[in-house]
């Protein structure tokens, strides 16, 4: 209980002296022996350290078993070198360490944090590296994750939202890997063996498929010791082949699904942007704008504030390794769908024409730049951000440069962007809701 206090006491005084720094943190690379790539952020102020590993190992590598990359990173701390689930989680929480794991589309990541304290850190790093080095995926406890899976997929078909969502993706991406649903399908879970789960792991979890960032309290001689120690109990195995290109959308796509509610949830959009993407920045502006901040944004005001037709409605680009979406998301009343979904397609149409006003851009720059200190604010958060740079290939100095490449940013630069990436008339339009008629 101690050290789970002290932990917590160092942790908030991290983010209150973080909040205060006024420089990015610097970002040094290098890539060990066997081909796992490294990227450090020395944090001497207190003693603690965080460690992300980063795989290209996320949905988009299931291929013909939607769900396997979710369902393999979900069991890695279910057993391991023959401990239990709970034994694991008793050890870590016994010396103050905090373990994670997550997929998304793209990437599969394990995480550590530890106290720097010379003890408690061994003792967190041996058992972190046995999970990743001998996972042991249980059977019984595969068992139950399979069946959580499957109650999870039975629930989303009472969800319209999740509804909604995958059949967007579906729409947008057709038979492209980003298309298939992260979770699975029910006939994919039920089908999986442990064997898969095995094989996948085997495949993937190697260093030449990953990457390690390191944020704490070690001074780079340090940082290389733990680089060699993670790389070690990791095959050097193989990069992942890149994925295939995304086809852009050739026309207007209507998908209406049925639902007995009063509400409809409404998606519009299409093809978006990639990390690394020329345009990031201006189309990332531009959304601020449009509907990417909240209740000062177009649609926001268009939509709800001058004739309240929903509570709130949002746009976001998604970047990904390929092109992600762009994507716009509200809820109004089954009766007002269709007005709905007008006033945004001409707040939208009227924004790809003329872009942002004057007034529009300096309020966004200084909303977005005055709250990205915050957005970096901690180790958790920084090897977060470092993690991505890495995986994406991003410069090492992205964080450094970010507010000076947004407060450069012009409104002839946005509207000249969004004019040619935003095609109003090639849009996926999928509504949840109303009867079958």
């Amino acid at each position: 209980m101690l050290k789970k206090i002290v932990l917590a006491q160092l942790a908030l005084w991290l983010v209150v002296f973080a909040s205060f720094a006024q420089a990015a943190p610097k970002i040094e690379h290098w890539t060990t022996a066997n081909g796992l790539r490294v990227y450090y952020v020395p944090a001497p102020e207190l003693p603690m350290l965080d460690l992300r590993l980063v795989f290209d190992a996320g949905s988009a590598r299931d291929g013909a078993k939607p769900g396997l990359a979710m369902l393999t990173n979900s069991m890695l701390d279910k057993g391991a070198t023959g401990l239990s689930e709970d034994q694991l989680a008793e050890q870590f929480e016994s010396i103050g360490a905090i373990f994670s794991s997550s997929t998304s589309k793209d990437m599969a990541t394990l995480g550590l944090r530890t106290i720097t304290l010379e003890q408690e850190q061994k003792a967190a790093l041996d058992l972190w590296l046995k999970v990743i080095a001998k996972p042991d995926f249980p059977q019984k406890d595969f068992e139950r994750v399979q069946k959580l899976t499957l109650v999870g997929l039975q629930a989303e078909k009472q969800d319209p939202a999740s509804l909604g969502g995958k059949a967007f993706y579906q729409a947008l991406y057709g038979d492209h890997p980003y298309g298939q649903p992260e979770n699975g399908t029910e006939e994919t879970i039920q089908a999986f063996k442990v064997d898969d789960l095995k094989a996948f792991y085997q495949q993937h979890y190697v260093a030449k498929n990953g990457l390690l960032a390191i944020v704490g309290a070690v001074d780079r001689t340090q940082a290389e010791a733990l680089a060699e120690q993670v790389a070690g109990v990791l095959p050097v195995g193989e990069a992942a082949a890149p994925l295939p290109e995304v086809k852009a959308l050739t026309a207007a796509k209507t998908v209406k699904i049925p639902y007995p509610s009063a509400q409809a949830h409404i998606l519009v959009g299409q093809i978006g942007n990639k990390r690394g993407d020329d345009d990031y920045f201006t189309l990332y502006m531009g959304n601020q704008v449009l509907g990417g901040s909240g209740f000062t944004s177009r649609l926001m005001k268009a939509v709800r504030n001058d004739r309240g037709l929903s509570y709130s409605v949002y746009s976001y680009f998604g970047p990904l390794a390929q092109l992600g979406v762009f994507e716009i998301g509200l809820q109004t009343k089954l009766e007002q769908a269709d007005e709905a979904l007008k006033v945004v397609q001409d707040v939208l149409g009227k924004f790809q024409q003329e872009g942002p006003s004057v007034e529009e851009l300096e309020a966004s720059k200084k909303d977005i730049t005055g709250g990205f200190p915050l957005r970096t604010a901690n180790n958790s958060q920084i090897v977060d951000y470092v993690g991505v740079i890495g995986f994406y290939h991003l410069p090492l100095d992205y964080l450094d440069t970010f507010t000076s490449k947004v407060n450069a940013l012009t409104r002839e630069q946005i509207t000249e962007a969004f004019a040619r990436r935003v095609q109003p008339d090639k849009m996926v339009t999928v509504i949840v809701g109303g009867d079958e008629k």
